[in-house]
């Protein structure tokens, strides 16, 4: 087995030298609500704000400076679901480097046009990055470019941990940083970076149900492949972490937990609501574990939430809001049988306006209902405020008379 390499802190302080002014410094703010849902003192650190959507410009950016003439003259290549490659094409523009990257056919199409519009030779292939990546080694061969790793080059690595430096600057009594996890190239960078200057700080992150690579590589004490299900973090949706960056995140980080695809939408729906941040999935995971109360201990203490990126596909993204108000139960979906005489509708919604709730969709089905044809069932989605509002308007509809199934 070749062993891995890790940067130095060194390396680290000179990315942080190196990268800036051409990377945003971003705000890392305190967050009231947050605080006081969570029990403790939440300070977001919103590298969505970074100019093309995620952290991964700091690994990009000082991976890139670092190239000869000969190297910079012929370009780069990677494999990337999209946030590697937006910040690639985007620090590649402005540094005069041709930039060819390959995604996989599942990266969000925002992501692929954006990575365009920077000015990069864009191909999709493979379902995820492992296989993205083969693609992006034939380039390597064929036409000599060099490729830059998203979360596993040693260059990569350093620049992300500038982003722990950074959280210390702003936040020095800081005595958590929960982030996510991908390939954890950001979690090694940050964790050498943020125990060198203050070992007490807890370092945890945060993976995805459907793609908990890093807690596998955990287990089996080296990277390891594992089949993947498909994920609203598709920024996390790596196979095998890399075997640089484990080496390092395995000696650091303190604590791993995993979120669900339900966590994660509600994540980005609060984030919305409280932050007016659109966050993506992978950025918004660290809000999915305090949310799914998976990080308890945190109570009265200074926790920062690393939110990572912000390159959500608008299309998906009404998708996840209207899934986030059902798992919110703030939009209910129920059928009701009521009387298909005349003023038997308008029963219906007086009891339902009765109880404050809002009418948002209705329809009549007669094809498919019972064969009693006095009566209609009627399908309605609703607007509450929560479950006890949702359960308080279905017992009221049923003391009217009125048979309700939650569907």
């Amino acid at each position: 087995m070749v062993s891995a390499m890790r940067p130095t802190f060194d390396e680290i302080l000179a990315a942080k030298e190196r990268i800036f002014p051409g990377v945003n410094v971003t705000p890392c703010s305190h967050s009231p609500v947050f605080s006081t849902m969570f029990g403790c003192e939440i300070y977001n650190k919103m590298e969505f704000l970074q100019e093309s959507g995620s952290f991964k410009e700091r690994g990009a950016r000082n991976a890139l400076m670092l190239l000869n003439e000969d190297q910079r003259k012929k370009g780069v290549v990677a494999a990337s679901a999209g946030n590697h490659a937006l910040a690639l094409a985007f620090h590649g523009k402005q540094l005069g480097i041709p930039v060819r990257v390959v995604m996989p056919f599942i990266a969000p199409m925002v992501k692929q046009e954006r990575c365009r519009h920077f000015g990069a030779k864009v191909e999709l292939f493979g379902a995820n990055i492992g296989e993205a990546k083969v693609k992006a080694d034939e380039y390597v061969e064929s036409e000599g470019l060099t490729y830059v790793h998203g979360f596993d080059g040693i260059d990569v690595i350093a620049g992300a941990g500038t982003l722990g430096l950074e959280i210390l600057d702003q936040v020095p009594d800081v005595d958590a940083i929960v982030l996510p996890i991908g390939g954890a190239g950001l979690i090694a960078g940050l964790s050498l970076a943020v125990k060198t200057r203050k070992p007490s700080v807890e370092i945890i992150g945060v993976e995805p149900d459907h793609c908990a690579s890093y807690q596998a590589a955990v287990e089996a004490g080296h990277p390891v492949l594992i089949k993947m299900d498909d994920t609203l973090g598709d920024g996390l949706a790596v196979p095998c972490v890399g075997a640089n960056a484990f080496a390092i995140a395995n000696q650091y980080v303190d604590q791993v937990v995993t979120v669900s695809e339900q966590d994660i939408a509600v994540a980005i729906l609060r984030l919305i609501e409280i932050k007016k941040g659109v966050v993506e999935g992978a950025g918004a995971a660290p809000v999915a574990a305090m949310l799914a109360g998976k990080l308890e201990h945190l109570k009265g203490k200074k926790v920062v939430l690393v939110l990572c990126g912000g390159n959500i596909d608008p299309s998906v993204l009404g998708r996840v809001i209207n899934y986030g108000l059902r798992c919110d139960w703030r939009l209910v979906r129920f059928r009701v049988e009521i009387s298909d005489r005349p003023g038997g509708l308008e029963k219906l919604t007086h009891v339902i306006a009765e109880a404050k709730a809002s009418i948002k969709q209705i329809n009549h089905e007669r094809t498919f209902s019972r064969p009693n044809f006095s009566r209609v069932t009627v399908n309605c989605v609703v607007e509450t405020r929560n479950k006890s509002h949702a359960d308080e308007l279905i017992r009221h509809l049923e003391e009217e008379g009125m048979s309700c199934e939650l569907y």
